[in-house]
């Protein structure tokens, strides 16, 4: 048989064309292409046309070699267990953690983050759990690890990943990518870690804290030798003062800090026998406090798990001051990374909500409805499938308009409040999704996202941050991204895990190019540089885009979600950008009847050239019937112009007007934008130009309720008034003049959505 070996790489720089490759995308060429490469285009070639792993189009794309590195092809199967691209990117660039998965061997004991917890097992299986494909010759290296004594009656799993079973001799209790796996005892592959944290030179005479047999102590340092440093102990093991005793270098600390709850002097206050209720709430990133020998520190939890030896639950603490013992590490295993002296271990019980943020003086209707949430829950555990409508704009004041109204954020969530407001609160496009039948592991995120919020939103008007922070808990559990509950992502990003990769929603947008079909769940607009637009409507953008890229839209998509034209979150390609309340798709449709643009009878000719004739520079696709393309290509500055046929449906030929011809359009239903890195969002949500709501998650972020911030709706009519205005009055708008929040529509649009009227549920 033909050889048919590939190389590998991994694309490192989004690129411009196709939208749907985004950065940390695994592609592939056979090497007899590559050969092939090298010699037709050059020696050093700027592009090849590689495959993207997994995608369905079968197309292969000329891709910037300088956008892409190469990939061994071990390398590549241990990144392809990592679904999110954006997280795949991420681990490609710790090169460490690489080199050490390629190191470990069956029967090396690990580390295996599970639920925010670091387990102990043995690794039993390192291999594939599906075949090769056609469109994914390289399948996932995954590793299967068996639990060790207590951690395996921790997890409740039937050694599956994503419903694919592992087979091998031993029980796998856990099946996990290389990201969430670590050796016990670091080998040469391993990250190096610092054996100790120490950063201040010890000296006799110095107060220090050191460990023995797990205990924490304290003492003065009488002497420093090589690795060994000898302490006057204030007790010995057998709680009697003085004496002295040598420790090694690795296991002292300068300064008098507790390292461990069991041995520090924390004032635990008295309790209720039902001591869990102290923090029931807390979680990793809550802010909270623990009582030590010298009084209150504060800090915010970072890891909660078990430690080796302990019993109890565990909370890895990073302070405010340097009062804590380490940099995350304990016992020379990293849990989380801080600034040296800032990490402190204590028993989960010891810690209590930061008493600085606790207000009493709240009002009522700014406290949260706990017991109307918990009923919300009960019914949710009965199995009771419960629909509840979109908002209608009759109802928008009643419900909606408020403060601790919308989603309430915390913690970087605002681009997922945004868009679930977006997409869920006076729309039902995309209400499929909630319903739809799913994967038995997936269910759990499917139930949070219709019953903790998409239901509360619609019934209430107001979803707890603690339902969001579940929900980015059951993504990270996932093994989507071990950041989704600490840290920003983009909106794209969090819509593409959800839709995709858990709920496997058809793909919304299918574009046809060439003749071939592309499917995506968004479509990011670009545009040449030779383009002439200046303060551009978004129809005018989309149009642009689809003929400098030959795309068409193969059918009527449901919801068009749209990200604007930017440089990252900060370049911005134009000052304002004008909404189209909706978007005539009929020209961009590739099956169909079309009007010739100057006469409305039957298009039969385009002519790409006159995309940029100013003439026709504020107009559509340029379609002509065959008498007005004769006659605008009869001036002298047109007549290098190359003019095609279209395609003509069957049926349609002769015909001189196309007979009851619809015009496609969608509608704008929400907007989403960004401002220093904050997202926010515009509803349209009535058929009037004022019919514009403003939510805003994080409104407050100085009047936080638990370690929440107060989101806030409101009306903002004053759209309309700019919605209303010619151009050159719009271009004459100084954006920091505009009335209300009208700048932020206007100037920090970041992704638009529409919806096909005929495919919502709710009208």
């Amino acid at each position: 048989m033909t050889s048919t070996k590939n190389l590998y790489f991994i694309i490192t720089r989004k690129p411009e064309f196709p939208g749907h490759i985004s950065a940390g995308c695994i592609c592939y060429i056979s090497e007899y292409k590559h050969r092939s490469s090298l010699r037709t285009r050059s020696r050093s070639p700027i592009k090849l046309p590689v495959f993207v792993m997994g995608s369905r189009s079968g197309l292969d794309y000329d891709l910037e070699v300088s956008s892409m590195e190469e990939l061994s092809a071990e390398e590549a199967e241990l990144l392809l267990a990592l679904s999110v691209d954006a997280e795949r990117l991420k681990w490609f660039k710790e090169r460490d953690a690489l080199r050490t998965a390629k190191g470990l061997t069956l029967g090396t004991e690990v580390t295996v983050e599970e639920g925010g917890a670091k387990l102990r097992g043995i690794l039993r299986y390192i291999g594939r759990l599906t075949e090769p494909t056609y469109s994914a010759p390289l399948p996932g290296t995954f590793f299967g690890i068996e639990l060790q004594g207590e951690n395996k009656r921790k997890v409740k799993t039937d050694g599956s990943y994503q419903n694919k079973t592992v087979s091998c001799k031993k029980d796998c209790d856990l099946v996990v990518p290389f990201s969430r796996v670590r050796p016990v005892v670091p080998s040469s592959l391993s990250p190096s870690i610092p054996a100790h944290s120490q950063t201040e030179e010890l000296n006799p005479g110095d107060r220090v804290t050191y460990f023995v047999n797990d205990t924490c102590r304290h003492g003065m340092v009488v002497d420093v030798l090589l690795n060994v440093v000898r302490i006057s102990t204030d007790t010995d093991e057998n709680g009697k003062r003085g004496g002295e005793v040598d420790v090694p270098l690795e296991s002292v600390f300068k300064g008098e800090v507790p390292a461990e709850s069991e041995s520090m002097d924390v004032d635990t206050p008295p309790v209720e026998p039902n001591t869990d209720d102290l923090y029931l709430d807390l979680s990793v990133n809550s802010l909270v406090e623990v009582t030590l020998g010298k009084g209150s520190s504060y800090g915010i939890i970072r890891w909660i798990g078990s430690l080796p030896t302990r019993q109890e639950t565990m909370a890895g603490l990073e302070l405010e001051e340097d009062n804590g013992v380490s940099d995350g590490t304990f016992k020379s295993e990293r849990f989380f990374s801080c600034p040296p002296k800032r990490a402190l271990f204590v028993k989960l019980s010891s810690c209590r909500p930061d008493s600085r943020f606790q207000s009493t003086s709240a009002s009522h209707s700014e406290r949260m409805p706990k017991q109307e949430d918990a009923e919300g829950e009960v019914e949710h555990s009965a199995g009771k499938l419960e629909t509840v409508p979109p908002i209608s704009t009759e109802q928008v004041n009643q419900i909606l308009i408020g403060r601790m109204k919308g989603i309430q954020g915390h913690c970087n969530s605002c681009y997922m409040d945004a868009a679930l407001f977006s997409l869920f609160s006076c729309s039902s496009v995309l209400d499929s999704m909630l319903f739809k039948s799913t994967e038995p592991q997936d269910a759990p995120i499917q139930n949070t996202l219709l019953h903790d919020i998409v239901n509360p939103l619609r019934s209430k008007g107001f979803v707890e941050g603690r339902h969001i922070m579940k929900l980015r808990k059951q993504l990270q559990n996932h093994g989507y991204s071990h950041s989704f509950t600490t840290d920003e992502k983009d909106p794209e990003e969090f819509l593409t895990v959800i839709m995709h990769h858990i709920l496997a929603l058809d793909p919304l947008l299918k574009l046809s190019a060439a003749g071939k079909v592309q499917e995506s769940y968004c479509y990011q607009i670009f545009l040449d540089q030779n383009h002439s637009l200046v303060l551009p409507t978004v129809q005018q953008l989309l149009e642009h885009s689809f003929h400098t890229a030959g795309l068409k839209l193969a059918e009527v998509p449901s919801c068009l979600i749209l990200q604007m034209p930017r440089f990252g979150k900060k370049f911005k390609m134009f000052d304002k950008i004008i909404p189209s309340l909706e978007l005539d798709i009929t020209d961009l449709l590739s099956e169909g009847p079309q009007q010739c643009m100057l006469c409305g009878n039957l298009a039969q000719m385009e002519c790409p050239d006159c995309f940029t004739d100013p003439l026709f520079s504020r107009t559509g696709f340029k379609i002509f019937c065959k008498t007005c393309s004769s006659q605008v290509h009869s001036h002298p500055q047109r007549r290098s112009h190359q003019p095609a046929a279209l395609g003509i449906p069957e049926g349609y030929a002769g015909r001189g007007t196309p007979h009851s011809l619809i015009r496609d359009k969608l509608e704008l239903f929400a907007v989403l934008c960004i401002e220093t890195s904050h997202y926010v969002s515009f509803i349209k949500h009535g058929r009037s130009s004022q019919d514009w709501i403003f939510f805003d998650s994080m409104a407050d972020r100085q009047g936080e309720r638990d370690g929440f911030n107060i989101p806030e709706v409101h009306a903002c009519p004053e759209v309309g008034v700019y919605l209303e205005m010619s151009p050159a009055e719009l271009a004459n708008q100084v954006p920091r003049d505009m009335k209300g929040v009208a700048k932020r529509l206007f100037c920090d649009a970041y992704m638009y959505l529409y919806q096909s009227t005929n495919m919502c549920l709710y009208r």
